[in-house]
């Protein structure tokens, strides 16, 4: 089973360590990076989504019109524009980029940044919106016919689009959401489900629940998990990096006067319950950005030599997971120094272990 290497494409430069610094978008900033995760060997790059950010699907359109082969992992949120409509602009946008989209489906589980955009439903009913919006999407997608709807967020009569995505049966669906009811949604809809970066145990779980979830619906589904890995030549040199981001990210933070909360939602718990047990676990797992900064989004690391990272991504590879979605502290010469150390190596290793599995059965 082939990998998948997902980066990420911000609109302008910064991070736990760097401060951002001029418009929420500089174009030329998008291009030096996508251009950069194409030319590394990612197959997709994520545009991430905020209440205050901006629309993930315009930075897809501006970085596809300036590469040729690297995908786009879209970052939406349900409930903010109509299914038909997201629907039909989602296949717009892959038609013009020759069935370069996907799209991450993010509920969110933030009340007070959902309250930005207008939205006060609790979690449980964003969840039954979600799996309403993504039954409505995917009819949009494929169905031949016109076709109603009827739902309790939704309700759309004669409902049809003549643009059709290239991609069959549609646009791959990816999905994040670690709660009960997301796990359930995930189960229905999602073609890939997305993990942050957990122990070998906690993703060794999640996969079971899942799985055992999509089998209700007769699906399978595919696995990712984000991580922010750390290389270096030795071992000691990148956990020596890994202390000095560590303290970079402290400073940057008392600058801006950041104050830990308790996070609002179960990824983010499952992550700092992680960092409880230690900073480092299992073979390379670090978890120090993670514990520092509440577990905002992925903040967990690999840190060892690329050799040593190779090996412990092929220990995810074996619990399931397929798809890797990578960024650095230093986004843009990370994503180059993951083309020409570690990405090629990983697909190497995994190569070498489908073959021995191959010659086992045979």
């Amino acid at each position: 089973m082939s990998i998948e290497f997902i980066g990420y494409i911000g609109t302008q430069p910064g991070s736990e360590i760097h401060p951002r610094s001029g418009p929420a978008i500089q174009p030329e900033y998008v291009a030096k990076v996508a251009r950069a995760h194409e030319e590394a060997g990612f197959d997709r790059a994520l545009i991430a989504y905020h209440s205050s950010s901006p629309d993930s699907a315009f930075v897809a359109a501006h970085a596809a019109s300036l590469t040729t082969r690297l995908k786009f992992l879209i970052a939406h949120r349900p409930g903010f524009i109509a299914p038909t409509v997201a629907a039909r602009q989602f296949a717009t946008l892959d038609t013009f980029n020759g069935g370069r989209t996907a799209v991450h489906i993010i509920t969110g589980g933030n009340d007070q940044e959902l309250r930005a955009d207008g939205s006060h439903i609790d979690k449980d009913a964003r969840y039954a919106r979600t799996d309403e919006y993504l039954s409505v999407l995917r009819q949009e997608w494929t169905a031949e016919a016109p076709f109603d709807y009827q739902g309790e967020y939704y309700h759309v009569e004669g409902a049809h689009s003549h643009v059709k995505s290239p991609q069959q049966p549609h646009i791959p669906l990816y999905f994040g959401g670690s709660s009960a009811a997301a796990i359930a949604v995930a189960g229905k809809h999602a073609d890939v489900y997305a993990l942050w970066g957990e122990t070998y145990e906690q993703v060794r779980e999640v996969v079971r629940q899942v799985r055992a979830e999509a089998a209700r619906h007769g699906r399978t589904v595919r696995f990712s998990l984000s991580l922010r890995p750390i290389l270096a030549e030795t071992e000691a040199q990148a956990w020596a990096r890994a202390d000095s981001i560590l303290e970079r990210a402290k400073a940057l933070a008392q600058s801006n006067g950041f104050v830990r909360q308790e996070p609002p939602n179960e990824g983010s718990r499952r992550l700092l319950a992680a960092a409880a047990q230690g900073t480092r676990l299992d073979k390379r797992l670090w978890t120090g950005i993670a514990g520092l900064l509440g577990a905002q989004g992925n903040s967990t690391s690999l840190v060892g030599t690329p050799e040593q990272v190779a090996d412990a991504l092929l220990d995810y590879y074996d619990l399931g997971i397929t798809t890797f979605l990578i960024r650095g502290f230093d986004p843009l010469e990370d994503a180059i120094d993951y083309g020409r150390q570690l990405i090629p190596l990983t697909r190497e290793r995994v190569a070498q272990r489908e073959r021995e599995a191959r010659e086992k059965v045979a």
